[in-house]
């Protein structure tokens, strides 16, 4: 039995990659129910990714949702999905409910070049590959902003808000959201390897303290990171870290 399921896992893995849909991430452009346009919540898009795996990342503008996916037929079927756990908003908190009813539907798939469009019923999601809807924003010179503190399988939202970075070449400035900071930093593939960093001298407590050791630990030697579109994600060894979105 425990041979079956391994091969019907696998056969999902290659159907995804079959379909011209592996290694892809798609962001919505419309939606539309019963024919009328239907709005998104404030700031957020729906993000499709399906993985060379097999899996399928979700996203509505909040939690992440991951699972493995079978597009055979021309239908996109989920097995369980897993999600993070971060508490939204009500707005976000319904899109995302919303989303999870239309992805354990079997909704239908078609791609058309960039394009592709997912149908339930009366609803019509099309969405277009992010390479095109929206390439990756420059690391270096970009002003970016601490969206998320990331601990473990938990992220949080900093309270006070302030906190960013800018790379240059070999330099990193920015402020921990109390005090100004600055260092050295060099770059290896996919990781960071920040030097020592200096700080302005500002005395902080409370919420801005706690963060500032956050953003130093995270800037303290090797992270990885990864670019997507607007986003950079630092996380250290132990799978901490910090979610930046570009500034503007």
């Amino acid at each position: 039995m425990a041979a079956a399921g391994l091969v019907a896992l696998t056969g999902c893995g290659e159907d995804v990659g079959a379909s011209g849909l592996g290694g892809k991430t798609y962001l919505s452009t419309a939606l539309t129910e019963n024919g009328a346009p239907k709005k998104l919540a404030p700031s957020t898009r729906i993000s499709l990714m399906f993985k060379d795996d097999g899996s399928l990342s979700a996203n509505a503008g909040c939690n992440s949702i991951g699972g493995k996916a079978s597009t055979d037929g021309g239908t996109l079927t989920v097995g369980d999905l897993n999600m993070t756990n971060m508490a939204c908003d009500a707005p976000r908190q319904q899109q995302e409910d919303w989303l999870l009813e239309l992805l354990k539907s079997k909704p239908a798939w078609k791609l058309a070049a960039d394009k592709l469009t997912i149908t339930a019923g009366g609803t019509v999601l099309e969405l277009q590959d992010r390479e095109t809807a929206q390439p990756d924003v420059a690391l270096d010179g970009t002003k970016w902003v601490l969206e998320s503190v990331i601990a473990g399988e938990t992220a949080s939202t900093p309270g006070n808000g302030g906190a960013y970075l800018t790379l240059n070449g070999g330099r990193v400035t920015g402020s921990t959201s109390c005090n100004d900071l600055q260092g050295a930093v060099a770059r290896t593939g996919d990781k960071l390897t920040f030097g020592e960093i200096g700080t302005t001298r500002r005395a902080c407590s409370g919420e801005a303290g706690a963060l500032e050791k956050t953003v130093l630990a995270t800037l303290n030697g090797e992270v990885s990171y990864t670019l997507d579109a607007d986003k950079l994600q630092l996380r250290t060894p132990a799978g901490n870290g910090l979610d930046f979105k570009a500034a503007g």
